[in-house]
């Protein structure tokens, strides 16, 4: 599903150090979730963005489960803001590209 050439898909070994330093967006769906289908092009254009400032990756919740546990994703797209390794924000369904990037613009 996703352009891993923009916004790379993250191994459950990989999402511990991705988000430790700095501002990280993870991006939780699934390949059968439209509205994460949908969300897909708004959040490889806002990746380029914030290219300098926000770290964007995806998490599978069909192939890491445990990550989707542990942050209590119960419906999709579910986006989670991270600063040095700790939640900062969490956005739950789709939005249009300017409204996501108010929310985005609030932490950097």
């Amino acid at each position: 599903m996703a352009n891993k050439d923009k916004v790379p898909e993250l191994s459950g070994k990989e999402f511990t150090s991705f988000i430790k330093e700095g501002i990280s967006l993870i991006d939780f769906y699934a390949d059968w979730c439209m509205p994460c289908i949908m969300m897909e092009p708004i959040i490889d254009e806002l990746s380029e963005k914030f290219k300098a400032k926000i770290k964007f990756a995806k998490i599978n919740i069909e192939d890491h489960g445990e990550l989707a546990q542990k942050f209590n994703i119960v419906s999709i797209p579910n986006f989670i803001l991270f600063k040095n390794g700790e939640k900062v924000e969490q956005f739950i369904g789709s939005s249009s590209e300017e409204d996501f990037e108010k929310k985005l613009k609030k932490f950097v």
